[in-house]
């Protein structure tokens, strides 16, 4: 029998379910208790290899105890069910642009149009703002790629090896790289996190994206000036050679500026609001005919077929936008960049956010965000004190869940209802999950990212010579804090802004 403590969520509304049996003690176990066995499963466990479903099945394993403690309040099984459901069902139309996100990075690389865009990224090096063109360089690929861990251990180490060569020190180059990279993988929509952290707070991709530039866009143009400034600095030897990385794309791909016209649509289609299927089907459409017609071989290679037909021309179309596909080069270095594991890719992802939204619905049902968050406006009570506790929140769970993801799972699942209780819009929480989330995982050593990055542009994990110098991932919350204590671009639910 249901409690008669419990005030059941609309679904049209939304609103916070409310448990009064529940103290703000024992709406903390589950979170204590997921972040306790996230830590351990990362930090002494699997490492890098956690979200390979270790890290979602410990999600399971806190809404279970969060059942557990939904059980002592009075709290039915069918209750917390039905909240889960519904938190799957809000996330139906994120997990789809997901799977069309791999969709199109897959055609995109076999059409040559993520290479095109390398080709010519590549080709702005200067010795003299050398670590200011790292930063546009990897921004640029990681847009394309959507992936700040490939931009790095692809480009990023032929960026350090040149910057080697030029006699700048391998710390900056790496800061350089890694505020590229996270700018480029925080901003396209190709990235996981761009898809996750809409999908957690209740937003919408492309309205998430947009609402990002406000402060992403101040935060690396202030990275670029630091970086122009420390460059002018410097003295530089040599000139940086990219021949070999420019003829290993060039003779594996045809290399063409018409192909920028597929990305160019793409954009057009979200500047006029199409919705992000719509938008996203269409570039993949138009990618998987850009395939056929400027790199025939490519697809006749992943069909396994020496002509091109129309079997041939479907079968590697197909193989790209589904499962794992690449393209080898003469460099190295670069294979793994031309890399795409399509919507398979995805799942990954898909799994991540559907055990969330278990632990997420739990949480709900039983009352337990409702706690959490009244006692936290209890104690901020403020547009910037929630701000504020939201990037403490990700700091917290990217030092001790060490891992982005779960540093934007978790707080968007708390705070969601708590920004709309104060009446703000989904994309400030989003926006904020990854100013704080997203981009301050890389600088802590024992983080899945910090370990990651400094093991390939730095070769030993745990090494910290880069932190310093990655200003962009440094500034993004102390930005976010700026914006929300003057109120500058604060987005309400009624569409208006919060005046200053």
């Amino acid at each position: 029998m249901e409690s008669q403590n419990i005030t059941p969520s609309d679904p049209k509304t939304e609103e916070i379910i409310e448990n009064k049996e529940l103290n703000i003690w024992e709406a903390l176990i589950p979170i204590v208790a997921l972040v306790g066995m996230l830590f351990y499963n990362v930090f002494f466990v699997f490492g890098d290899d956690a979200l390979g479903g270790s890290n979602q099945f410990i999600l399971l394993l806190g809404a279970a105890v969060a059942a557990i403690v939904g059980f002592f309040n009075k709290v039915s099984y069918k209750q917390m069910m039905e909240e889960v459901a519904r938190n799957v069902q809000s996330t139906t139309s994120a997990l789809l642009i997901l799977l069309m996100v791999g969709a199109l990075a897959g055609t995109w690389l076999i059409s040559g149009i993520i290479p095109t865009m390398i080709y010519y990224g590549l080709q702005i090096l200067n010795p003299t703002i050398f670590l200011a063109a790292c930063v546009i360089i990897c921004a640029i690929i990681s847009i394309a790629t959507g992936s700040s861990w490939t931009t790095s251990a692809t480009v990023g180490i032929a960026l350090i090896g040149i910057g080697n060569t030029l006699g700048i020190s391998i710390g900056m180059t790496a800061g350089a790289v890694i505020s590229g990279a996270y700018f480029g993988d925080k901003m396209s929509p190709l990235s996981d996190t761009t898809n996750l952290a809409p999908a957690m707070a209740g937003g919408e991709l492309f309205s998430h994206i947009k609402y990002m530039t406000y402060t992403t866009i101040p935060t690396v143009i202030l990275t670029l000036i630091i970086f122009i400034i420390i460059g002018f600095t410097l003295d530089t030897t040599g000139s940086p050679d990219i021949t070999d990385q420019l003829t290993a794309i060039g003779s594996a791909f045809n290399i063409s500026p018409w192909l920028f016209i597929v990305p160019i649509i793409v954009i057009g289609l979200i500047i006029k609001k199409t919705p992000p299927l719509i938008a996203l089907l269409a570039g993949t459409l138009l990618g998987a005919i850009a395939a056929i017609v400027a790199q025939p071989d490519i697809v006749m290679n992943i069909a396994g077929s020496e002509t091109l037909n129309f079997n041939t021309a479907y079968k590697g179309v197909m193989k790209a936008i589904t499962v794992d596909t690449g393209v080898e080069t003469s460099s190295k270095e670069l294979n793994d960049l031309f890399t795409s594991g399509g919507m398979n890719g995805m799942l990954g992802t898909i799994w991540l956010i559907v055990c969330a939204m278990v632990f997420g619905g739990v949480m709900d049902a039983i009352g337990a965000l409702a706690r959490i968050s009244k006692t936290l406006l209890g104690w901020f009570d403020s547009v910037f004190g929630l701000f504020a506790s939201t990037v403490v929140s990700c700091l917290a769970l990217n030092l001790t869940a060490s891992d982005q993801y779960l540093a934007i799972v978790v707080p968007g699942r708390m705070y969601a209802k708590a920004f709309k209780d104060k009446g703000l819009a989904p994309e400030n929480l989003s926006r904020t999950l990854e100013d704080s989330g997203t981009v301050t995982s890389v600088l802590i050593p024992w983080n899945t990212c910090g370990a990651y990055q400094s093991k390939v542009l730095l070769g030993q994990p745990g090494m910290v010579e880069y932190i310093p110098f990655a200003f962009f991932n440094i500034i993004s919350p102390f930005m976010t804090l700026l914006f929300a204590a003057f109120r500058i671009k604060i987005k309400q639910l009624n569409g208006s802004y919060l005046k200053k």
